[in-house]
């Protein structure tokens, strides 16, 4: 599984400049590109909306908040969204190529499985 060079950038991007609140990513003919970027502005509502309610995609999500010491701090979510209602073939296609992909972005803190908001 091939991995666009554009996927690595919005990463770094995210990471380094907090340009972007979430990154979604689909895997088109044999390679992972970017689908959907958002804001620093937008929330994880708007992230949710962004996800399809019967495909598969691999998304990462910059999370915001405050420490019980009240320090302000972020971490990076590698997210493999795969909801019951996808087809059996993506799920498998999505699950067998998502340590590859995810060892491309480097920085990830925090990996989850989701299958559904």
């Amino acid at each position: 599984m091939a991995v666009d060079d554009e996927c690595k950038l919005k990463f770094l991007e995210l990471k380094a400049k907090r340009n972007y609140r979430f990154i979604v990513f689909k895997i088109q003919e044999q390679q992972v590109v970017v689908e959907k970027v958002g804001s620093p502005q937008e929330t994880y509502e708007d992230f949710t909306a962004a996800l399809p309610a019967d495909e598969c995609r691999y998304a990462v999500f910059d999370f915001d908040f405050t420490t019980d010491e009240n320090c302000q701090k972020s971490k990076i979510f590698f997210i493999a969204w795969s909801p019951d209602t996808s087809r059996v073939r993506s799920k498998m296609v999505y699950a067998s190529s998502k340590d590859r992909f995810k060892r491309e972005l480097d920085g990830i803190q925090v990996e989850l499985q989701a299958t559904d908001p």
